[in-house]
């Protein structure tokens, strides 16, 4: 199995070895934002009714992202409040942690990327979300253990507005928002529509089956060569705001292809009117 998921089978046989993981959930859907606010839902009350057992929930909004401003929507987080929330939710540095939510896997790979970026070596998402788990469920609210987990950002992996103009022109730099905002037919949440210039259209939502698993590496793999990745190039993704680019880095490493997130995204991008602004099916 991939490094970067876990099936359900898989971390059941886990948690009740001598060393299971820690639990993250991080249920969470992005809505329309009101104007000069995040009116995004976060999945407390769902995991108040019911979550993986020894389950920590992690707020996305607030433990993952800073507030919204010139950044983004989703701008990176403090570092040091990211360590605390991962401390206080009991992960360290020697212990193997998963991350789910409920389904649509975005919230689960900001986690997993957040962590890996900053050094944690052993994260995985559940694949499928707690849609796939088929245990039992727990309303009681986990208090872990304080964990030890000291974020140290590594040098590679992360892009700013500057390096994903690059890449669109050096590599490959894949949008992973739908196909119609990539076109700028509609923009519901940003100042205006369309996309990057010199970025590939590879909307996230095809990396996944119905039932919300990834593909198997080998079709993701072919999928992202025939939009013109391959070992020869680097690669970069963004979305609206850093969230579901997040899910495309993971696809492309359980493809087997390393890749960078331009963590502002679309949503700071198109805040800036100096930057330029593409629209149609086609890169250029």
């Amino acid at each position: 199995m991939n490094d970067a998921i876990i099936t359900a089978t898989r971390l059941a046989t886990d948690l009740a070895g001598d060393r299971p993981p820690v639990l993250l959930d991080v249920r969470w859907q992005l809505s329309l934002p009101t104007p000069g606010s995040s009116a995004d839902f976060d999945g407390r009350a769902e995991y108040a009714d019911g979550h993986l057992p020894g389950a920590v929930f992690v707020d996305l909004d607030k433990e993952l992202a800073s507030a919204l401003g010139a950044r983004g929507r989703h701008p990176l987080p403090d570092l040091a409040e990211f360590g605390t929330a991962m401390r206080r939710a009991g992960v360290s540095a020697d212990r193997p942690v998963v991350v789910y939510d409920g389904g649509l896997g975005w919230a689960a790979a900001r986690a997993w990327w957040l962590l890996r970026w900053t050094g944690h070596p052993d994260v995985r998402v559940l694949d499928g979300g707690l849609a796939a788990w088929d245990g039992p469920l727990s309303t009681e609210v986990t208090v872990p253990a304080e964990g030890d987990f000291e974020p140290a950002p590594g040098g590679a992996g992360l892009l700013d507005a500057d390096g994903a103009a690059a890449l669109a022109r050096t590599g490959v730099l894949f949008d992973a928002r739908a196909g119609e905002r990539y076109r700028g037919e509609v923009e519901p949440i940003d100042r205006v529509g369309g996309h990057i210039p010199g970025a590939v259209s590879a909307p996230t939502n095809e990396s996944v089956g119905p039932d919300g698993r990834f593909l198997p590496a080998a079709e993701l793999r072919d999928r992202f060569t025939r939009l013109g990745a391959n070992d020869a190039e680097q690669v970069g993704v963004y979305c609206g705001s850093g969230v579901s680019a997040a899910h495309e880095v993971l696809a492309l490493a359980i493809a087997g292809i390393p890749a960078a997130l331009y963590a502002g995204s679309w949503s700071e991008w198109s805040a800036d009117p100096s930057r330029p602004v593409a629209v149609g099916p086609d890169p250029q």
